[in-house]
């Protein structure tokens, strides 16, 4: 039988251009290549995209040749630069391993919809959607689901700071992981919050703190056959949770630590899970993503974000969530490349 020809793309131009090269890099060591023929799309920093061998040391300095996927329909896949012509590969789906802004936030969604190959991963509408805090909120709001009070800053806007019941959460609305995050306790910290949170979204948001234990659940699928995979707790020392802002993320964190499954009650594990669940169906998640949550002492759940492309890295909690459901890896990417074949309408 023929290996389905993939395209991976992987690094961008993001601020979370090393998680997303990371996560290549387990993505590459569990991809079954008896099912599969990878085609390696490195974008850099800078936004030159590259055919490469993978995403070893290398791939970013000078290796590779450059290409882009083609808009033309005619050929579903690659356009790559060949000794000054351009050679066509097709590519039977492209499997996105990017985060971040131009990659999980339905850019690199539509740049696929035109090209007409199939994606793994939520589509242009639910990314977009889940990329922005805010309309997550306001959607996931509308279908019943509780989340923070919040209140959405657009660029050039100045809040006052005496309208605010302290603390709060300030952050870029449209980011991901932690980056321009700030706990803001009183209101002679609110002007320099929200300073720091537009080095990385114009729209910014400030989110009323919310009391209880960080959680998480990792969904795959496709509506209305998903899996939910096992929750996890994030089990804080101080601070906050500030995911991928560790120098050394592989030898942990200095203030947090994931136990999975959580260790919470039977009964909010199913609540959690079953909110996850309606989380993704409300936002028109597909393929994969990390709906994060809190859980109050009370026992109820607070919608807390949704990553659309999670990390896939040897720390990150995604995988460590489907391992814990007895779902290894690979077998993660191969039903997220199930899911996106028996999705494809185009």
């Amino acid at each position: 039988m023929d290996r389905l020809r993939i395209g991976v793309i992987f690094g961008g131009t993001s601020e979370e251009h090393p998680v997303s090269v990371k996560s290549a890099r387990e993505v590459a060591k569990n991809l079954d290549t008896e099912k599969y023929e990878p085609f390696w799309i490195g974008i850099t920093r800078s936004g030159a995209w590259r055919l490469c061998d993978g995403p070893g040391a290398d791939w970013e300095n000078g290796g590779g040749r450059p290409a882009v996927l083609s808009p033309d329909r005619g050929v579903r896949g690659l356009l790559v630069l060949e000794r000054g012509r351009y050679e066509e590969i097709g590519l039977d789906l492209v499997l996105p391993v990017l985060h971040g802004r131009f990659g999980e936030d339905g850019a690199m969604q539509g740049l696929l919809e035109l090209s007409g190959i199939p994606y793994a991963g939520c589509d242009v509408q639910s990314s977009a959607l889940c990329m922005d805090k805010s309309l997550t909120y306001t959607v996931a709001g509308a279908a019943g689901v509780a989340t923070p009070d919040f209140r959405a800053v657009t660029a050039g806007e100045i809040p006052d700071p005496g309208d605010l019941a302290y603390p709060v959460f300030v952050k870029p609305a449209r980011s991901g992981s932690s980056f321009g995050v700030t706990k803001v306790s009183c209101k002679d910290e609110l002007v320099s919050a929200v300073e720091t949170a537009r080095q990385y979204d114009d729209k910014v948001l400030i989110e009323g703190s919310v009391v209880g234990s960080e959680v998480g659940c990792a969904v795959l699928g496709n509506a209305p056959d998903l899996l939910a995979g096992e929750v996890d707790r994030i089990s804080l020392s101080h601070g906050f949770f500030r995911i991928h802002q560790e120098h050394e993320p592989e030898s942990g964190s200095e203030n947090s630590t994931p136990v999975v499954p959580a260790d919470i009650p039977a009964q909010s594990r199913s609540l959690v899970q079953e909110t996850a669940k309606a989380v993704y169906r409300a936002l028109g998640c597909r393929g994969l993503s990390r709906v994060d949550l809190f859980l109050k002492d009370d026992g109820t759940v607070v919608l807390n974000e949704v990553n659309t492309l999670p990390g896939l890295t040897s720390y990150s909690r995604y995988p460590r969530m489907m391992a814990a459901a007895g779902l290894p890896l690979a077998e993660v990417i191969d039903r997220v490349v199930s899911a996106a074949l028996a999705g494809k309408t185009r």
